[in-house]
């Protein structure tokens, strides 16, 4: 918690964002799960597709590495998700 006496500088953050090129990708992951609550079914009407319930959407082509929406969206937990690219998502290890 590092604003704890003055006021997060929320402006100042929007611009090094923006600097860093991570404004685009966080529209494109806010693009895909908009498209998937759109068409996906909603049965307790809270929002979210059911099949998207306490999971991501996974890009086949990670954003970083320049890929878009089109390249692919799928459903997987958030554990599998934010873990690609890390020891999870390189299988077991042989010993």
């Amino acid at each position: 918690m590092p604003y704890k006496k003055k006021p997060r500088p929320y402006k100042k953050e929007y611009a090094q964002q923006k600097s860093r090129d991570e404004h685009g990708d966080r529209m494109e992951r806010q693009r895909a799960r908009r498209k998937m609550d759109k068409t996906g079914k909603d049965a307790n009407k809270n929002g979210k597709a059911d099949k998207r319930e306490s999971k991501d959407i996974a890009h086949m082509k990670p954003l970083s590495r320049g890929g878009t929406n089109k390249d692919g969206v799928t459903v997987q937990s958030r554990k599998r998700n934010r873990a690609a690219g890390g020891a999870l998502s390189k299988g077991k290890r042989k010993k």
